[in-house]
């Protein structure tokens, strides 16, 4: 069981090591908080935006997704989708709205975790953080097509409008309504979070390997001469 434990968390760095190099080993610990201290704080910042021009809104419609709510003009947007028998906005991923702030959390104590294990293992505790962003687009693109592709027949401008898949990013729209869609700051923030956790685990393999290296020769040096 020991040798199990030993495999999965890594050696400790013996005192006088951590002492002679003490910034080798501090370096990924410091990339993986400042990847996680990025990514829990993006909770606070939007994440997605888009802005809307219809002909009865002359200055334009404004839309802003944070990880668990939106904001901004949803009751005016939801008002213009029921014409094309568009559903609310509201419904659109109510399930990860909800998950989303736990999930960071959770996502903040596993980055936590990789700095605390010193082998390879250490990357599977980072793989939901530096998925996240792709993860949100792809859920974000799937929600845009169900409800672009799952128009009400009955709606006053079913005939006039076909299902379409909105535009994600970039400029858009259907009909009369014109869209522009950008990532927010909350998104570029998991985005770093991501890539920081990447160069974390550069020092991390840089600081830790030759240490797991060097104890498995002298144990199997041990086991030779028993």
């Amino acid at each position: 069981m020991a040798g199990i434990l030993h495999t999965l968390i890594g050696p400790r760095v013996p005192l006088e090591e951590l002492r002679a190099r003490r910034w080798r080993y501090l370096t990924p610990t410091v990339f993986f908080m400042v990847a996680r201290v990025l990514l829990l704080a993006s909770i606070y910042f939007p994440y997605w935006h888009m802005e809307l021009d219809a002909p009865q809104y002359p200055d334009g419609l404004f839309l802003t997704a944070y990880v668990n709510h939106l904001t901004g003009d949803v009751r005016e947007i939801d008002g213009l989708n029921h014409y094309i028998g568009m559903r609310p906005l509201g419904e659109a991923a109510a399930f990860e709205r909800a998950v989303a702030v736990w999930a960071i959390i959770a996502m903040f104590l596993l980055v936590e975790g990789a700095a605390f294990v010193h082998s390879r293992w250490a990357v599977l505790l980072a793989i939901p953080a530096l998925t996240f962003p792709i993860a949100f687009l792809v859920d974000l693109y799937l929600w845009m097509r169900t409800f672009g592709l799952s128009l009400d027949p009955n709606a006053p401008l079913s005939a006039a409008v076909k299902p379409f898949v909105p535009t994600v990013l970039g400029e858009g729209g259907i009909g009369q309504f014109k869209t522009y869609a950008e990532l927010g700051t909350g998104y570029w923030m998991a985005v770093a979070c991501a890539a920081l956790t990447v160069v974390g685990f550069f020092f991390h393999r840089r600081a830790y390997k030759p240490l797991f290296d060097r104890n498995r020769r002298a144990s199997t040096a041990r086991g030779a001469s028993a």
